[in-house]
């Protein structure tokens, strides 16, 4: 059986285990990867398996959707069997959704030693659910694999081991680097029909859309960027019923597309000429990018990316004039300060970290 298992959920978790798992099977160590099927959708999971190189998951969940009680609660029944049938000396989880604290609490429970993969992010929002599964996987951690500096800090005021922690990097960022030729925006145009000059535009956070009528003032401000500039946005599933039922798609410079890939979602991106976005990874890419980002919410987990990249918080009021702003600007180059180990390598530290433990 594998000694290291991965547990995946997530468009975010596809794209920060990639480098990892390339990394591990580079030293030879033995993994199997669950994919739990909490994005169910083939244009959110099975594509990025695809494009990143994924190996083909040991086993799919099919878990899907639904409250956050009835999802948790299926994935820890299967990932219970799981565990159990395989005895991993290791479980890897990733990033901060339902996936990512079944999983970390089922190996807790199981004596299972866990390594959480971008430790330390808070928001200090206790309203959101990625903060709730964030704080609780760390204390269950027996690897605090840390993407920012300032994790390690909160890690250590919330009583963290210093031993547990490791600063490696960010493997989101590993996985935009090697793929960075791939990011083709003139095919995504062509075969879209996208305009030259366009702002995209991705939200499905439940603060944002889960209530018709704040998806309502949601879509007001956005035919307002509309009216300076195309708007293109790939509509999430969360959400998608109360945005169009709110007449997202009834203004002419507002292109509304299905779910993309991995390469062809980031290629959009590189093209834009500003991104709005609830995302957390996406302010990480855009930041390496160098693309404005406005980031509707008023917190985020990763200040780094408003103090060494293009980001900056806005709420649903400052939308347009902060569009206006970005499209305005002018776009400095070559003048940016790339975040402290978002180098590329961020997988092979972590493997080299994972590998110590388990020797040990």
């Amino acid at each position: 059986m594998a000694s290291i298992v991965h547990v995946l959920g997530a468009r975010p978790n596809f794209v920060k285990a990639a480098p990892v798992i390339e990394a591990l099977r580079a030293a030879g160590a033995e993994q199997a990867v669950i994919h739990t099927g909490q994005h169910y959708d083939e244009r959110m999971s099975e594509i990025f398996f695809r494009e990143l190189g994924l190996p083909e998951p040991d086993v799919n969940l099919g878990v899907g959707s639904g409250s956050h009680a009835a999802q948790t609660a299926g994935l820890m029944l299967g990932l219970e069997r799981e565990f159990t049938s395989r005895s991993p000396a290791l479980v890897i989880v990733y990033g901060d959704v339902n996936s990512t604290i079944a999983a970390a609490l089922v190996a807790a429970k199981l004596h299972i030693p866990v390594a959480h993969v971008e430790a330390g992010l808070r928001s200090f929002d206790m309203t959101m659910p990625e903060e709730v599964n964030r704080r609780l996987t760390d204390q269950l951690s027996d690897l605090c694999l840390v993407t920012s500096p300032e994790a390690i800090g909160h890690l250590a005021a919330e009583g963290v081991p210093v031993g547990r922690t490791h600063f490696v990097g960010n493997p989101m960022i590993d996985t935009l680097l090697k793929n960075l030729d791939a990011f083709d925006t003139a095919k995504v145009r062509a075969e879209h029909d996208l305009p030259a000059r366009y702002v995209l535009a991705t939200l499905h956070r439940p603060a944002n859309v889960d209530s018709a009528r704040t998806a309502a003032a949601l879509v007001r401000h956005l035919h307002g960027i509309a009216d300076l500039a195309d708007l293109v946005i790939p509509v999430h599933p969360r959400g998608r019923a109360n945005l169009l039922a709110a007449g997202l798609d009834d203004h002419p410079a507002v292109r509304v597309l299905d779910p993309l890939g991995y390469i062809d979602f980031i290629a959009a991106v590189r093209g834009a000429a500003a991104v709005v976005t609830d995302s957390g990874g996406l302010q990480e890419e855009t930041t390496i990018l160098g693309v404005p980002c406005l980031t509707v919410r008023p917190n985020t987990e990763r200040p780094i990316t408003i103090t060494h990249g293009t980001n900056r918080l806005v709420a649903f009021e400052g939308l347009v004039p902060e569009t206006r702003k970005a499209l305005e600007a002018e776009r400095p180059a070559g003048t940016r300060v790339t975040p402290p180990l978002w180098d590329g390598a961020a997988g092979p530290r972590i493997a080299e970290v994972i590998l110590e433990f388990l020797v040990d």
